[in-house]
């Protein structure tokens, strides 16, 4: 058997050996010239050379959420993105603003993907290599307000997760809010805009007791002698109507319903489904909205933009 025969067989004992699937390892043969007899002691010629070629697999492959993209050079995106296994990362995705790009529609707002990327310790942005798009929220373009809940969520997301730390719930529950904002677009976004920012909250560790005074620790909820609920910009809770006029908060303070504390524990014990079968309008929740809003814009330490946008239309 020739040289060239033999070399064919290292390699596929070689790629057995590594588990390689078949048609992932390329041969190439290279003819080098040998300028001294070779070991069979015949004169200068060619020797045949095998060269092995590994297909380039990513580090990783993570199941993800794209949150937001910004512009790098001419042609590269910057991409924060939330992984399942890793928790929130940011990638540089090269050419991904050519036309022709690798990453298609993977990068929009919220896409649900598969990405792949390499990581190194030493760096703190990792390189996407491509991904793979398992659902779009392409269809709910074509509404206003299902699109500015599109960049709430986004928003909101992106400020609350920390880098690198996994967030299981976190992640279940964006794709949760994602499915039933496709699944009722004539309902509006309120339900699922409420359910998310009250998770959103709670997930992050920064939701106070709805049922107590911050200021007495009385009971707000009493069922012999039932206090109102009153929160203000700065302060982490809710205030009875004593401690409100006690800090002199009565000008800048609002009220929490009581039917809407109901409705904060109905979201803490069911799911997004069941809550939503009830029936949403934008002034369903409102109060409840701009409280749990108020206290992430508190533990961010910024407004958030999508807000005014969301209540405004």
């Amino acid at each position: 058997m020739d040289g060239w025969g033999e070399g064919r067989k290292r390699v596929a004992s070689l790629a057995a050996a590594v588990d390689i699937p078949a048609g992932g390892l390329e041969t190439r043969r290279r003819l080098k010239t040998c300028p001294t007899q070779n070991r069979r002691g015949f004169g200068s010629g060619q020797i045949n050379c095998v060269t092995l070629r590994f297909p380039r697999v990513p580090a990783r492959v993570s199941e993800s959420l794209v949150l937001r993209t910004y512009p790098l050079k001419e042609a590269d995106l910057v991409v924060s993105f939330f992984t399942r296994d890793q928790g929130k990362l940011r990638g540089v995705a090269k050419r991904a603003r050519r036309p022709k790009s690798a990453f298609g529609a993977g990068l929009e707002r919220l896409s649900h993907v598969r990405m792949a990327y390499f990581q190194s310790e030493t760096r703190e942005l990792v390189n996407l290599d491509s991904c793979e798009l398992i659902q779009s929220q392409f269809g709910l373009a074509s509404d206003y307000l299902a699109s500015v809940a599109l960049d709430y969520l986004a928003e909101v997301s992106d400020q609350l997760l920390p880098s690198a730390e996994p967030g299981e719930k976190f992640f279940r529950l964006l794709l949760a809010v994602l499915e039933e904002l496709r699944n009722q677009p004539a309902a509006g976004p309120w339900c699922a805009v409420t359910y998310f920012s009250y998770w959103a909250a709670r997930l992050s560790g920064w939701l106070p007791e709805l049922d107590v005074c911050l200021g007495c620790g009385s009971l707000l909820d009493d069922p012999e002698a039932p206090e109102r609920a009153y929160f203000s910009r700065g302060r982490p809770g809710l205030m009875c109507g004593h401690c409100r006029g006690a800090v002199g908060a009565e000008g800048g303070a609002s009220e929490l319903s009581a039917e809407s504390r109901v409705m904060a524990r109905e979201m803490a014990r069911r799911p997004l489904a069941q809550v939503a079968a009830a029936g949403w309008t934008q002034p369903k929740g409102a109060d409840l909205r701009r409280f749990l809003v108020q206290q992430i814009e508190a533990h961010v330490e910024r407004k958030l933009i999508t807000v005014r946008l969301l209540e405004a239309g």
